[in-house]
């Protein structure tokens, strides 16, 4: 029973076996004999062979000799194929799929000698909108073949000259196409010439060269150029903003990979690139599209690479040569895209010669280097026609503590920067005041950006702006945790240094009227020292007078040395001054006023309301001036020539000096003021405010002692038209209280033999009767005990300076003490005798004139007619013999 089972097991696959070799040789019969019009008759193809050999279990087939055309080469529904095939072995052939679905697919495919034109599908079928896939191979060989692939507008799409290429997994369509990706496969063997790749109207890439040797490739003379010109471009594509042109005389890597839609290599090596980029006027749109691609390079370097970027204009915007660059594990995906650096990697290195950029601003560096811990340029110039800067800087070097990518933002922490030997000039443009600041969000980093430390060395600067040029020789800077943040009304940057040391040599800085200049300043968050201070007119007094639309004062001061020691933030949103001591020694200050131009219409403040309007926390705890000179002189359009006061061997001592916003500090200002006045006396003044007090109440009060009147004669006398004779003022005191409404308090003069005279406002000579008059007015001594008169009601011109209201106590108790307590009554009296005494002049000259008139009729009157004419002529010629009554 079980061996009948057998035999008829056997018998039935002995059956079933022939019935398939009768089957294969069959269909071989059919095939060879049949299949050019089969296929004639049921494709789109028209094919010639001379060996065909097919099995149908295996799907393998063997054909040589193939010739194959589109019977319609319009018809661009099917990929057209055209040209001849010397062998083709296909292994695993989809027979069905092809006869049924006109598909083809097979796991392999030999080309041997292929000479082939072909011509793709249409990308998309118009009726269902779906993407055609008509071939499909998993692995494909080509051995010596002459391949030209057109899109279906007859364009050329792609060409290659004695190929020889293995393809494992291959994919290559228009739909590849549109992805960005020409091809994608697994891996890959390739060799070739005149390689041609046509991506769109617009670029065309050429290869002389390509081969592969152990999983290396080489490429020879790659290139990517321009169809058309730069014109032809931004004439055709408005919207685009760049056009390329690239070249590689030679390039190897390894390890290529196209896999879905990624681009993997290693060791890619770039020999002598030359990149060209022209740009447009083009305004860049916002809807940037995420790459849906990634790059990934194991090991990149490039070396003598040469790269300009072309302005629309046609001049060079940027240019680099000898640029050499490696990179270890660079990545490129749409992930990193978005991020400030779009890349990432685990290391780099680069370097370059001859780095040019030119647009507002033209920056030439002869060498640079750079990779992720540090950075160096050397022999940069940086130069502007617009702003006339000119900046040549040695070395600018850094170092980086952190570089990396959180959160899609740069976060960069410096260790240092160095800034070696910096000269020339920069400027720059003021801004238009009116002109609200403009908002600027800087995106892409990680505020606050950190430099740990910032050096400026052996550095000669002129900073410019507005013509007022600043100058630097010898600048030595350093500052230590510069912080950099954004400000929070986003109009900027802000900085904030933790400490901070400069010096500088032959420091000037001008300004319309002045030149200040300094032989030395050092200067720090928590010291100052500032030696040979001098702050000089540019004009002379005439010139400034003629400048000025209203009075102004015009200063000439110099100082041997200022020092200040305490703390302060100059830099940062809260700035700070809280100095523990200043000191400014040997200050020469002359002042001047004219009162020639108009007043000044503004409202002049007190110096508390002044010191309160410092809009940050200022204080300095004790303020020293000693063996100073102070000059005040003022000039009227009556007078002849400037008043003049002089306070020699000036010394002040200032207590708390602030602006009330330091919380638990005292307000109140203590000023003492001890020096010679006038060269002559010795004057002692207390002055003192509280800046918190918001109605701006002084005291001031003080003393001098045997002051000759004659030694205040360079004042009184252009200014007054009045001299001091003789007398002596043997002791003056002040003592005053006010506010901004006005001034009250108490004179007491002590004098000896006073005696004044007036002088004329033309010839300056003395006039005899209004000094007369007003010496009967003056009380020439005091007594040896004066009284004390008192001040008051003294009301004050808002548009003055407190000097002003000063001065008029000072007049105010001088009438008081040398007229009388009734000095207003007095002053009129006086008013009032001149008056009469010029009134009793002009009578006396209209008196003689009449005489004189009356002297000269009579005498005409007895002269004879002949001799009228005679003795005119005779009186003409002769001195006037007869005296003038008086």
């Amino acid at each position: 029973m079980k061996k009948s089972w057998v035999k008829k097991f056997l018998i039935a696959t002995a059956i079933l076996l022939g019935i398939v070799l009768l089957g294969n040789f069959g269909f071989n019969f059919w095939l060879k004999n049949k299949l050019p019009d089969f296929i004639k008759k049921n494709t789109a193809y028209k094919i010639s062979y001379k060996i065909l050999d097919v099995d149908l279990t295996t799907g393998n087939i063997l054909v040589t000799g193939i010739t194959i055309n589109n019977k319609n080469p319009q018809n661009t529904e099917v990929i057209g194929l055209q040209g001849t095939v010397d062998t083709l072995k296909i292994s695993r052939f989809g027979i069905f799929d092809a006869l049924l679905n006109k598909r083809i697919s097979s796991t392999d495919l030999l080309l041997s000698k292929p000479n082939l034109n072909i011509v793709l599908a249409k990308p998309v079928d118009e009726k269902t909108g779906k993407k055609k896939n008509p071939v499909m191979f998993e692995n494909i060989r080509i051995n010596k073949g002459e391949i030209t692939i057109f899109k279906y507008t007859k364009q050329m799409f792609l060409k290659i000259e004695q190929l020889d290429l293995y393809v494992e997994n291959l994919q290559m369509t228009e739909e590849s196409v549109e992805d960005k990706l020409p091809v994608v496969f697994d891996s890959y063997r390739i060799k070739g010439m005149n390689f041609f790749f046509q991506p769109d109207d617009i670029y065309a890439l050429k290869i002389d060269k390509i081969t592969t040797s152990n999983g290396q490739m080489s490429v020879d003379n790659f290139r990517l150029d321009p169809l058309v010109t730069f014109d032809q471009f931004k004439q055709k594509y408005p919207q685009k903003k760049q056009l390329f042109q690239f070249s590689i005389p030679r390039m190897d890597f390894k390890d290529v990979i196209f896999k879905n839609n990624r681009i993997s290599l290693t060791q890619a090596f770039f020999h002598q690139p030359n990149l060209t980029v022209y740009t447009t006027q083009a305004v860049k749109k916002n809807n940037k599209k995420a790459a849906n691609f990634e790059i990934n390079l194991n090991g990149i370097k490039m070396d003598k690479a040469t790269v300009q970027i072309i302005k629309p204009d046609g001049n060079k915007l940027f240019s680099a040569k000898e640029l050499n660059l490696n990179i270890n594990e660079l990545e490129f995906s749409k992930e990193t895209s978005d991020e400030m650096i779009p890349v990432r990697y685990k290391d780099f290195s680069i370097t370059g010669r001859d780095i040019a950029y030119s647009n507002a601003e033209n920056i030439v560096c002869e060498s640079f280097g750079l990779n992720p811990k540090k950075g160096e340029f050397r022999n940069i110039a940086i130069t502007s026609s617009r702003t006339a800067t000119d900046l040549k800087l040695n070395q600018l070097a850094f170092t980086v503590n952190k570089w990396e990518t959180i959160d899609k933002k740069l976060n960069l922490e410096i260790n240092e920067i160095l800034v070696d030997r910096v000269n020339g000039i920069f400027k720059t443009e003021e801004k238009n005041k009116i002109d609200p600041p403009k908002k600027v969000q800087i995106k892409g980093i990680q505020f606050p950006l950190v430099i740990r430390k910032v050096t400026v060395k052996n550095s000669n600067i002129v900073y410019e702006k507005g013509n007022q040029p600043l100058k630097f020789n010898d600048l030595n800077a350093s500052l230590n945790h510069l912080e950099i943040k954004q400000k929070s009304d986003g109009t900027g940057l802000g900085f904030d240094v933790k400490n901070y040391l400069f010096s500088t040599k032959n420091f000037t800085y001008k300004t319309k009227f002045y030149n200040m200049s300094v032989a030395n300043i050092e200067f720090g968050n928590d010291k100052v020292k500032i030696d040979h201070f001098a702050m000089k007119p540019l004009v002379s007094r005439a010139q400034f007078i003629k400048m000025i639309p209203v009075e102004r004062d015009l200063y000439d001061i110099t100082a041997k040395q200022i020092t200040a020691v305490g703390s302060w933030d100059l830099f940062s949103r809260n700035k700070s001054v809280n100095a523990s001591n200043v000191t400014i020694q040997s200050a020469d200050a002359n002042i001047f006023r004219s009162k020639i131009p108009k007043d000044d219409p503004k409202e002049k403040a007190l110096y508390s309301k002044m010191l309160r309007s410092i809009k940050f926390p200022f204080q300095i705890h004790n303020l020293d001036v000693k063996n100073s000179v102070l000059v005040y002189e003022e000039d009227t359009p009556e007078s002849a020539g400037p008043g003049k006061l002089t306070f020699s061997n000036f010394n002040m001592n200032t207590k708390n000096l602030n602006s009330a916003k330091l919380k638990g500090k005292p307000t109140r200002v203590d000023i003492k003021i001890n020096c010679s006045f006038m060269n002559l006396s010795p004057l002692a003044v207390n002055w003192n405010f509280d800046v918190a007090n918001s109605n701006d109440a002084f005291a001031i009060s003080g003393r001098t002692t045997n002051l000759p009147v004659q030694g205040i004669n360079p004042f009184i006398r252009p200014y007054l038209h009045v001299t001091a004779t003789s007398g002596t003022i043997q002791e003056m005191l002040f003592n005053f209280k006010g506010n901004p409404k006005g001034l009250s308090g108490t004179f007491n003069l002590k004098h000896k033999d006073l005696k004044i005279a007036i002088l004329d406002k033309k010839n300056h000579e003395k006039k005899g009767v209004l000094t007369a008059v007003a010496n009967l007015f003056i009380k020439s001594d005091s007594g040896k005990f004066p009284e004390e008169v008192t001040v008051e009601n003294i009301e004050r011109d808002p548009t003055k300076s407190f000097f002003n209201l000063f001065w008029k106590g000072i007049e105010n108790g001088l009438k008081k003490t040398l007229i009388g307590v009734n000095a207003d009554k007095t002053e009129t009296k006086v008013k009032k005798a001149v008056s009469a005494v010029k009134d009793m002049k002009s009578s006396v000259n209209e008196l003689k004139q009449e005489v004189k008139n009356t002297k000269e009729q009579k005498q005409q009157e007895n002269t004879p007619p002949k001799e009228k004419k005679k003795g005119f002529l005779k009186n003409i010629f002769k001195k006037k013999e007869t005296p003038e009554t008086e």
